[in-house]
């Protein structure tokens, strides 16, 4: 396998060719420095045997940017003792240092100074300003400054220095951008002027240092339109890349280019953008350069990462979120068993949305990515026998756990098949990929010793003799609400109708415009139906992913989907549904009846609980049935995981 050969890139060699790219993890200490979390974090990857780990987004100035930071020799300690570590395990790191495209340092003096409105007010301040009114001065500053960042890592005994060349780089690089009039705006030759500053400084202060630059592309949609700003169009990237190969660059990674606004540009969520959508972008820029390139991009398996490598497409491939999910991935792949690897569904709900609201990213479907302290799975000192009651994703967690510790477990579902409410979660548009999350199970449970499973068995308190401990993961079911009309013949359920169970016609309120309310709208209009969504709150889809809302809100204007927020249901009749509309207090402005033939409630969910009369032995309550209301995926893996390692 290709994926496992070794990579010479400048004056190291990868001992494999999976990479994990830099990644704002938000990990680091306040002052930017390696601390246990980043530490256990980035070391947990080299233990499943990444070749090359990159930290992503290292500044070489002091700011409140919550990244990583290497601009004091003081911080050089830390950095050593991971990339010790690392290496421990053959494994090269790397740091991506880049310059925010805004007056960091000032807006740090305000922030201390205590003019935290003129801070803000600056900090806010669109990069397009910085971009044309930093000073050549300045862009020397910075350009030293980030040169002694690289030499701080080599003395740290970091491996690869990547530039960034999105942010402040790529936004000089940028024609949209960069409106610069003087020796570093305008022509080509010009823009790319501070990058090859950047490179050129590296190169004179660490002269053995790999050199790796990140090559943002500004990318031509089929609509005709660009995507990104900061960076360049495919012709000048190629231009560009040539010229840093010459300039001892030693290898590129090509990615999307950013600054839009929405991180689903560069981590793309489920559904959203093509798999592998860089490829032709990176072929280009392989064919032009005799250094390695490496490739980015919705690379959802190590067969995808294989076939790109074997087509000569790139020369290593970097796994981002797959490698969250399961960080012992290559060494999975050493194994040479694709099929016991977790995979990513790229729902973006652990990661980037935890970093666009300033929390430390986590991954949904793996309870120790970010635990890895904390969650550690050991061999139980008691082996016990355990039943579990529901095969959802809590139940299949709780199973998987449990065995790798030694008990003992009997896993009953009432259907024929595992998965849960996953089986129907998956149906609306864009979240197929969800599936891969019940796959990992269906691949593992046979693997599992001292494990049993019972489908099509419905569980009963006399199910739980003989057993020492009872997990019950039985979920959740849509909500019956007491509103009059609610037996109506025309209101059905929005489980049932992704199920396939029940079937919609003419015209078709959807009643509830909360996730699984949203996605049952979408679902259907993409059917051709004339959809309205009625929704109480001010927001619909309030807690979708904010990567993937966009997408969602373009469908809703494209198959021309009624939004009505601040609409309380008074009444289901057989031609439609009576509202109140509401403002954001609550407080009544008028009554609007929506006419509908079809109505659809999915306005709530509630528990499942089981009988458990007579069952004498302990009991817990995981997932959606465990807390005080139906939740997440999230939270069903977690509180399945903590709960079997308690066992």
């Amino acid at each position: 396998m290709k994926l496992l050969e070794p990579l010479k890139i400048g004056n190291i060699t990868l001992k494999n060719r999976i990479m994990f790219p830099p990644l704002t993890t938000g990990y680091e200490e306040k002052d930017g420095s390696i601390g246990n979390h980043s530490f256990n974090f980035y070391k947990r990857l080299a233990e499943g045997g990444a070749g090359y780990i990159v930290i992503g987004d290292v500044t070489p100035i002091m700011n409140f940017s919550p990244a990583p930071k290497l601009f004091n020799d003081s911080q050089i300690v830390s950095y050593k003792k991971l990339a010790d570590a690392v290496h421990e395990y053959g494994c090269k790191l790397g740091v991506q240092i880049f310059h925010p495209e805004y007056h960091a340092e000032k807006i740090m003096s305000l922030f201390i100074s205590g003019k935290q409105k003129e801070a803000y007010d600056l900090l806010h301040y669109d990069m397009i300003h910085f971009v044309s009114e930093v000073t050549k001065e300045e862009l020397l500053d910075i350009c030293d400054k980030i040169c002694k960042c690289a030499q701080r890592a080599y003395k740290a005994g970091v491996d690869v220095c990547e530039i960034h060349g999105d942010r402040l780089c790529g936004s000089l690089c940028s024609t949209i951008l960069n409106h610069r009039n003087d020796e570093f705006g305008g022509s080509f030759d010009n823009r790319i002027r501070f990058a090859l500053l950047v490179v050129d400084g590296i190169k004179s202060l660490c002269p053995e240092m790999t050199i790796e630059y990140k090559l943002p592309i500004v990318t031509k949609q089929k609509d005709g339109t660009l995507q990104g700003k900061g960076g360049l169009e495919i012709e000048e990237a190629i231009k560009f890349a040539k010229i840093l190969e010459k300039h001892g660059v030693d290898s590129i990674h090509v990615a999307q280019a950013n600054h839009t606004g929405n991180m689903n540009d560069t981590i793309p969520a489920m559904g959203t953008r093509p798999y592998g959508f860089m490829i032709e972008e990176t072929k280009s820029i392989k064919k032009v350069v005799s250094i390695p390139v490496s490739f980015v991009g919705r690379i959802t398996s190590a067969q995808m990462a294989e076939s790109l490598i074997q087509s000569g497409v790139c020369d290593y491939v970097a796994f981002g979120r797959n490698l969250l999910t399961d960080p012992y991935l290559p060494k999975r792949l050493e194994s040479g068993d694709m099929s016991i690897i977790r995979r990513c569904m790229m729902c973006n709900k652990g990661c980037t949305d935890s970093i666009m609201s300033r929390r430390f990213i986590s991954c949904v479907l793996n309870a120790e990515n970010g635990y890895e302290d904390k969650r550690i799975i050991t061999k139980a000192t008691n082996i016990k026998k355990v039943l579990v009651v529901g095969a959802g994703i809590a139940g299949l967690e709780a199973t998987r756990v449990l065995s790798l510790r030694g008990h003992k477990v009997t896993l009953l579902e009432k259907e024929y098949k595992l998965g849960g409410q996953i089986n129907i979660a998956c149906i609306p548009p864009r979240k197929e990929e969800m599936r891969r999350s019940v796959l990992f199970y269906e691949q593992i449970l046979p693997r599992l010793e001292n494990v049993t499973v019972k489908l099509g068995h419905s569980f009963k308190p006399e199910d739980a003799k003989g057993f020492d401990e009872v997990i019950i993961a039985t979920g959740a079911k849509s909500l019956h609400p007491n509103i009059p009309g609610i037996d109506n013949i025309n209101v059905l359920d929005s489980w049932d109708i992704l199920k396939g169970t029940k079937e919609v016609y003419g015209k078709v309120a959807v009643c509830g415009g909360g996730l699984v309310g949203a996605e049952t709208a979408e679902y259907i209009a993409s059917k051709g139906y004339d959809v309205t969504i009625i929704e109480m709150k001010e927001k619909i889809a309030q807690d979708e992913s904010s990567t993937i809302l966009p997408s969602m809100m373009s469908d809703f204007k494209k198959y021309d989907t009624k939004l009505l927020p601040l609409h309380k249901i008074l009444e289901f009749k057989l031609n439609g549904v009576l509202t109140e509309i509401i403002d954001k207090d609550g407080n009544k402005v008028s009554e609007e009846f929506i006419e509908a033939d079809t109505i659809v409630n999915a306005l709530s969910s509630v528990k499942v609980i089981p009988c458990v009369d007579g069952i004498n032995v302990p009991i817990h309550y995981i997932g959606d049935c465990g807390g005080q209301r139906p939740s997440n995926i999230e939270n069903a893996v977690k509180s399945a995981y903590d709960c079997a390692v308690s066992i």
